[in-house]
């Protein structure tokens, strides 16, 4: 990560008012003294600037323009600063008339970085790569279709614990358990825990339920069956390969962390309240 004061802000054009609200953040920056770049974009990039010459990134859309950047941030230890242009915005916690705070806190050392668990998978076939890739949310390998299941074995550490006939399987870090994971009744974690969530989707029995194992945990999916479906492996919520029967996923803690500059305190449990509504029983 570079040392100097210079950021790129990363703004999604496909969310309202994302070019303005660039301006006005990298105008912000250069009064404080700061150099700031604007990498703008639909979908995705089209060419690539030097990343490391940043020594912070600050997304401006939603939680998918966060977890975007986490692909470029994260393997080099860069900070990102969230903003919510979206509805929702359950990680990119900081809005516009907010985040100026957040980044004089962090700017200041008063505020330290949320150290966020990352996963790597590889997806085989027989010796070949298809994929190697990371995510912040979650890895999942679905059916390609959602009127069939299909069979899959799972292993953990290399051993098989057994055997899932269902829609697919959701392996979630604790930053991506209210996102897929929770709409499939999984558990929701605080992000700072060090554990992952691998958690069936519509599985055929209902004797299927998620799993919290420790993130040091090797986790090995391979396609048994897949009934003429077909088989995907996404990466926070991006088909990334095509799977069939035989080809196996490996997901792995990855070696580095994301590192999100986000309010400090009880952030993740005032979301939980506010956003998603867990505000307990009024009349309890």
């Amino acid at each position: 990560m570079s040392e100097s004061k210079s950021t790129l802000i990363f703004a999604n054009l496909n969310k309202d008012d994302a070019g303005h609200a660039a301006q006005i953040v990298q105008a912000e920056l250069e009064q404080k003294g700061w150099h700031a770049e604007i990498l703008a974009f639909r979908g995705s990039i089209s060419e690539y600037p030097d990343f490391d010459r940043y020594s912070l990134i600050i997304s401006l859309g939603g939680d998918g323009t966060l977890l975007y950047a986490a692909r470029f941030a994260g393997p080099r230890s860069i900070p990102i600063l969230p903003i919510n242009l979206g509805t929702l915005g359950f990680i990119a916690a900081n809005k516009m008339d907010t985040w100026a705070l957040t980044f004089e806190h962090w700017q200041s050392g008063d505020l330290k970085p949320s150290k966020r668990l990352m996963l790597q998978s590889c997806a085989y076939r027989g010796k070949n790569i298809l994929h190697r890739g990371i995510a912040l949310n979650d890895i999942v390998v679905s059916s390609e279709s959602g009127a069939r299941m299909i069979r899959m074995c799972l292993s953990i550490n290399r051993e098989c614990f057994g055997y899932y006939r269902a829609d697919g399987l959701i392996v979630s870090t604790p930053t991506g358990s209210t996102a897929y994971n929770l709409a499939a009744g999984g558990p929701a974690l605080h992000p700072e825990i060090s554990a992952l969530i691998i958690n069936p989707i519509c599985p055929f029995t209902l004797a299927s339920m998620p799993l919290v194992i420790p993130a040091s945990n090797y986790i090995d999916i391979e396609i048994d069956e897949t009934k003429k479906a077909g088989a995907l492996l996404i990466a926070d919520g991006h088909i990334v390969a095509n799977l069939e029967k035989g080809d196996v996923v490996q997901i792995r803690e990855y070696e580095k962390s994301a590192f999100l500059v986000v309010p400090s305190g009880n952030a993740f449990f005032s979301a939980l309240r506010t956003k998603l509504g867990w505000s307990g029983d009024n009349d309890a």
